[in-house]
């Protein structure tokens, strides 16, 4: 089964479960850049599941448009356990979601250091009634298409797992 088609199948899983339990979905993106919310949009009848995709590149963006706050950000970086959390938490608030995924991380070829290296990934998974879930991945040797690839295939996996 090549990437694509794993991916697509995935998507397809997302939405036939989300549907099937009338939950709505929101993405909050960085390093993937829309990429999880185009690979649910893909699938037919997503409108009746996805609710909206948050494109969070700069720091500006996840504090404009999820509430993360500005001072986390600054003291544990945009790559970070807690700014995944606190982005898949304003992708909830500020949508008609119930349940949430984010993805923050350093997709390279460049940007990353001996802390947060090239691949790491961090993803946070909210629910509207509050669990609040996050993964750290780091996805070594790859391009940066492989990086956000993955983090496309393991974000489509967490919320398949989180939805009941």
């Amino acid at each position: 089964m090549t990437q694509t088609h794993r991916i697509w199948s995935l998507a397809q899983r997302v939405i036939d479960k989300a549907g099937a339990e009338g939950a709505m979905v929101a993405t909050a993106e960085s390093c993937t850049g829309g990429m999880i919310a185009a690979a649910l949009t893909d699938v037919p009848g997503s409108s009746a599941v996805v609710d909206r995709g948050f494109v969070t590149y700069s720091n500006e963006a996840k504090t404009e448009m999820l509430a993360v706050p500005a001072e986390l950000i600054a003291w544990f970086g945009a790559v970070s356990a807690e700014v995944a959390r606190a982005m898949a938490q304003g992708a909830v608030l500020n949508s008609r979601a119930d349940i949430a995924v984010s993805v923050t991380g350093v997709a390279g070829p460049t940007g990353g250091t001996t802390e947060k290296p090239v691949g790491l990934v961090w993803f946070g998974l909210a629910k509207a009634e509050g669990l609040v879930r996050v993964e750290r991945r780091v996805f070594a040797v790859g391009s940066r298409d492989f990086v956000r690839t993955k983090a496309v295939e393991t974000a489509l996996q967490l919320l398949l797992s989180e939805l009941s």
